[in-house]
């Protein structure tokens, strides 16, 4: 019986250290563990992993790439069954970026997002821009415009620096 214990805990721990390890395929700079979608492993019987992930917005397209890395990455890890759920409640927030996460999006140039907007009650419909103190990762200078809403990504608006003069892109609080 202890042995058997034994042996569950180690393959959840190594299912856990693989699934951490999985990158996001649009900020390859951030694994899943540190972008805060990857929410819950789990060992069911010997060799069958459930992962537990939450998009960052409806309908992002990188989650069946997610899936897929995990399923490949913990099938390589020697695990023969890996099902992957999607989770969408609480909703994924960009607060549930890791301080390395937030760390590693700086490095590469990305400017990370600040605390998330907190609602209580319904939320008003407004057409105008949002509003941003946005720092610019090359010279950490709050002197920054906007140049597009839309970046690479959903996910992402495009900022110019007016300091340094570099662009560069920005992770939209969610």
């Amino acid at each position: 019986m202890v042995r058997t214990m034994k042996v569950a805990t180690r393959s959840l721990d190594l299912a856990r250290r693989v699934a951490a390890r999985v990158t996001d395929p649009e900020l390859p700079m951030l694994t899943l563990a540190d972008l805060g979608v990857l929410r819950e492993v789990d060992v069911v019987g010997e060799r069958h992993v459930v992962v537990d992930i939450t998009p960052t917005y409806t309908g992002c397209p990188a989650m069946a790439t997610m899936r897929d890395d995990l399923v490949r990455t913990l099938g390589e890890a020697g695990f023969d069954r890996v099902e992957v759920r999607v989770v969408l409640d609480p909703p994924w927030s960009t607060d549930w970026i890791t301080p390395q996460g937030r760390a590693a999006l700086a490095a590469a140039g990305i400017a990370p997002p600040g605390p998330a907007p907190s609602h209580a009650g319904p939320i008003p419909l407004t057409l105008s821009p949002t509003a941003r103190l946005v720092r610019c990762p090359c010279c950490d200078s709050t002197r920054t415009d906007l140049v597009s809403e839309f970046g690479a990504t959903a996910c992402k608006a495009i900022y110019r620096c007016t300091s340094c003069l570099e662009p560069f892109e920005h992770v939209k609080a969610i």
